[in-house]
């Protein structure tokens, strides 16, 4: 068999991963329209362990057709990818609801929009990678929009300010309708003009928010590998689970305190990595893996010892 990482760019390895991809989201689609759309948190946390599971399948894959160092340097991507995504999943959770999306049409939207954000997210990385392999300063810019962003996130680690205005700022973009259209029309007419029906209006904004993240988190996975089929395979199961983790975010938010934290420190150290990686060279995945579990699984269990001590206090005054 030949190894995967000589098949990065050759049809049979795409075809095989898209077909995957494609088969799972219709799968997932049409057992959800059995349910009527909805999922409640448990299902949803059974949800998100079948997605993680999945995820961690195909770096098995990649262990076997490729090689252990292609399978570790996909999970540190996907786990890159996967944090970062805590962050997309709130902003989507208040666009939803500043649309009034009912919740049997949420997952279905969800779906449309990450189906939409996968293919822009494989321009961008396309383009990325090309860029990268061109010009080697390319890398400066990319280290400096992950060392700009990580210094934003740390300013607004303990609030959502800049994610509600993110939200509204894309709202008032959108030529919305105003009648009411069924849930399934996502354009309709009015006035001889095409506009957006509040379902459509939410999709496209969906596809949007994720661009936007998207300049931030393919950068930040580009310096771990640029092989854009790993690349493209790590965002695509991180963007399949979001799904899942949409029903459970808001707990998930309230409870992890210190990601937003840890999620800064690693996007400042990923692109002070990229900085200097064209002189030193670049680190390979047995350091960049554990120091990324490192720095996420310190802002977890942190966020876990201060859930601990609120609630003892909290019994302790009752």
């Amino acid at each position: 068999m030949v190894p995967l990482a000589t098949l990065s760019t050759s049809a049979p390895a795409w075809i095989g991963l898209i077909a995957a991809i494609v088969t799972l989201l219709a799968l997932d689609l049409k057992f959800m329209a059995g349910r009527g759309g909805a999922m409640d948190s448990a299902f949803a946390a059974k949800a998100s362990v079948f997605w993680i599971a999945i995820a961690f399948a195909f770096a098995g894959v990649l262990w076997v057709t490729s090689s252990p160092a292609d399978a570790s340097v996909y999970i540190a991507g996907y786990l890159v990818e996967k944090s970062l995504s805590l962050d997309n999943v709130f902003v989507f959770l208040l666009l939803l609801n500043a649309f009034a999306i009912a919740a049997e049409d949420r997952h279905r939207l969800l779906t449309y929009g990450i189906a939409g954000a996968l293919v822009l997210r494989a321009v961008f990385i396309f383009i990325g990678a090309a860029a990268l392999s061109a010009f080697w300063w390319v890398n400066l810019i990319f280290a400096a929009v992950l060392i700009v962003t990580g210094w934003r996130l740390w300013q607004h680690r303990h609030d959502h300010g800049a994610e509600e205005e993110l939200v509204e700022s894309v709202r008032k973009r959108l030529p919305i309708a105003a009648e009411e259209h069924e849930s399934a029309r996502w354009v309709a007419r009015e006035n001889g003009k095409r506009v957006l029906t509040v379902s459509g209006a939410a999709l496209a904004g969906l596809i949007m928010v994720d661009v936007l993240f998207a300049i931030d988190s393919v950068p930040a996975i580009l310096a771990l590998t640029d092989d854009v089929y790993i690349v493209f395979a790590a965002n695509a199961f991180a963007l399949m689970g979001l799904r899942p983790l949409f029903f459970l975010v808001a707990d998930l938010v309230d409870r992890l305190y210190y990601l937003k934290a840890a999620l800064a420190i690693l996007l400042i150290v990923i692109g002070a990595k990229i900085g200097v990686a064209h002189w030193v060279g670049k680190i390979g995945p047995e350091i960049t893996l554990p120091a990324i579990a490192l720095v996420l699984g310190t802002g977890v269990v942190a966020s876990l010892v201060r859930n601990r001590r609120l609630g003892a206090a909290a019994e302790e005054s009752t």
